[in-house]
């Protein structure tokens, strides 16, 4: 004989999994986009998923709203595991409302975040929404709000991922950005203050919401985003591959991964990737996919502020963060937009014990009235604090160039690198040969009867003596020079030697970082 009360879990249980109904699912997949409760699934680890608060329903009486409840409301909340290990997660479900965030749809995410914090594992938000649930006012504001505290607080506690399924706008935008990472999916996936006839109106702009607030926009252009995925599977995939290079929380290491790329591994095309003409560029992810384990680097904002690279690897089966110079693009010097990219990455690294290395080929930073207008010394502090205040293993290669203020701020051992390698092909100086010899020898220039045939020698023994690494080496700077080659076990050694590393800033509240 049934029983009536389970009758009745059955069949709310099965309610509150019917989102919005049949046919605002459907019009969810017109879109190309999966149902919250898919995204979820395919996200965790089979079958883990354990949700929590499906039975919720908004309170708002105003506006007929009291006739429109749905079990659940608007975000599907709980938790699960990736590769085994727990993570919260919320969905905010389109189908419902739009996805618009209510006072309870607030406090399910918050409930989440809370338990996170207390027991020290990452959270997840799935967004897709159309914004605050206009007809609970000033409850949905404030519902905003207690989510962004709770995302300040968790700051550096517990990684905090956000994928962007669908709309994202006006205040609803904060929380993905207080984050540690966003993932938007191409052609999708949409984030702005405001939409596109707010800005006609204000502006008389005539912009798409892809040209506005598109993936590829805020991954090239604003640098808000740090992955563009091309589908939602693929973005979903790329969360569980970063989750695998992260700690569940501050008081932990990355997991351990083990390879079977022997940690003596030495490259020899490495001895041949920086050209003899120092002029000619060179792809710095080459050399990076040489040295780490099974060549596998998985990059970070992989389409803004090109001339700096960032990125996790592994090096003898410890996740590594890595920074390097792109001497590719702008010939790998620093500005505005690389300072801030490389600044963030190496704070998230120290949050959560990840060890740097960095790869440095930097010309200087990169001169002009935009970038000094902009503020490209405060900017450039920026990169230079992260690196100073950072405790974690700090590992520098300095490839070719390393010269003037640059090289002070990438990571040099004036600011507490461990180890600071240089290749043979290390030009490390104040300024460029050409540039010093312009400085140094002017008078003799404008005298010399072949200014020409005067400067090119003049150059050429400025190189020999100071373009190299052995100057620094000399003074203890750089702690060895080495073959290319050698560079894998090298830095596999030293990440072993450095394992038990203790280092501490001075007691203070925080910081006053040059924002």
């Amino acid at each position: 004989m049934a029983n009536p009360k389970i009758e009745q879990l059955q069949r709310l249980r099965e309610e509150s999994q019917q989102g919005g109904g049949a046919e605002r699912v459907r019009r969810q997949r017109e879109r190309g986009r999966m149902t919250a409760r898919e995204r979820v699934e395919l996200l965790l680890d089979k079958g883990t998923f354990r949700e929590i608060d499906a039975f919720v329903e908004h309170r708002e009486t105003n506006f007929g709203m009291d006739k429109k409840k749905y079990l659940g409301d608007s975000v599907i909340t709980g938790w699960g595991t990736i590769d085994e290990r727990l993570v919260y997660i919320f969905s905010q479900d389109f189908t419902v409302f739009g996805g618009s965030l209510s006072l309870v749809h607030a406090r399910k995410v918050c409930k989440i975040m809370d338990m996170a914090l207390k027991n020290g594992a990452p959270v997840i938000g799935i967004n897709d929404s159309g914004g605050a649930r206009i007809q609970e006012g000033v409850d949905s504001l404030g519902g905003y709000a207690d989510i962004f505290l709770r995302n300040t607080l968790a700051s550096g506690v517990v990684p905090q991922i956000s994928a962007i399924m669908g709309p994202c706008a006006g205040g609803a935008v904060y929380s993905p950005a207080l984050t540690d990472f966003i993932f938007m999916v191409k052609d999708t996936s949409h984030m702005f203050i405001t939409g596109p006839d707010v800005v006609k109106t204000v502006t008389g702009e005539e912009v798409s919401f892809e040209q506005l607030g598109g993936a590829m926009t805020h991954n090239s252009k604003s640098g808000v985003a740090h992955m563009a995925a091309n589908s939602e599977a693929d973005c979903l995939y790329l969360i569980r591959e970063l989750f695998s290079y992260l700690p569940s929380n501050n008081m932990e290491d990355a997991p351990f991964k083990a390879s079977r790329d022997d940690a003596l591994r030495t490259e020899a095309a490495l001895d041949k990737l920086v050209p003899e003409n120092p002029n000619k560029p060179y792809d710095i992810k080459e050399g990076i996919h040489h040295i780490v384990d099974d060549g596998i680097f998985f990059e970070i904002q992989e389409h803004y502020a090109q001339n700096i690279v960032v990125g996790f690897s592994r090096l003898g089966g410890h996740a590594v963060g890595i920074v390097a110079n792109q001497p590719m693009v702008l010939a790998g010097v620093l500005d505005i937009n690389a300072s801030e990219k490389a600044a963030r990455f190496v704070r998230f690294c120290d949050c959560f014990n990840i060890p740097l290395i960095v790869f440095e080929d930097v010309p200087g930073f990169l001169p002009g009235l935009d970038q000094e207008y902009g503020g490209i010394i405060r900017h450039g502090a920026k990169l230079l604090y992260a690196f100073c205040e950072a405790t974690v293993p700090k590992l520098t290669v300095v490839t070719r160039k390393a010269y003037g203020g640059a090289y002070c701020v990438m990571n040099s051992k004036h600011i507490r690198a461990d180890l600071n390698l240089a290749w043979p092909t290390a030009e490390i100086a104040v300024m460029g040969p050409e540039g010093a010899v312009n400085i140094i020898f002017r008078r003799e220039l404008e005298e010399a009867e072949d200014p020409v045939a005067r400067k090119a020698e003049l150059v050429q023994e400025y190189r020999e003596r100071f373009a190299n690494p052995y100057t620094a080496a000399r003074r203890g700077y750089v702690d060895d020079v080495i073959e290319p080659r050698e560079t894998r076990p090298r830095l596999i050694n030293a990440l072993h030697m450095l394992q038990n590393k203790r280092d501490n800033n001075p007691p203070k509240k925080h910081g006053n970082m040059p924002l």
